[in-house]
């Protein structure tokens, strides 16, 4: 399971901010949605399900390009495996 650290805001532009540490970053309406699930605990496979239901590509890319946004969360100490 993947949990999202509690004090992470993000704004309705894409602007997400950890006051813990005072860092900002910016991302795409695709990034927003995903921090966005992860605030509401959904797993890897339902956040992967929720972008089929977007994105006309299939599961096998869209989970690549999750991973791969999940791996730079974790390298930014954003999220954490639980």
């Amino acid at each position: 399971m993947i949990k999202l650290k509690k004090n992470i805001a993000l704004s309705e532009s894409g602007f997400i901010f950890d006051p813990s540490t005072g860092d900002s970053y910016s991302v795409n309406q695709t990034g927003s949605e995903i921090i966005e699930y992860l605030k509401e605990g959904l797993s890897e496979d339902q956040i992967t399900d929720k972008l089929k239901d977007t994105f006309d590509s299939d599961e096998e890319q869209l989970r690549k390009d999750l991973d791969d946004f999940l791996h730079h969360l974790r390298q930014l100490k954003m999220i954490e495996n639980v």
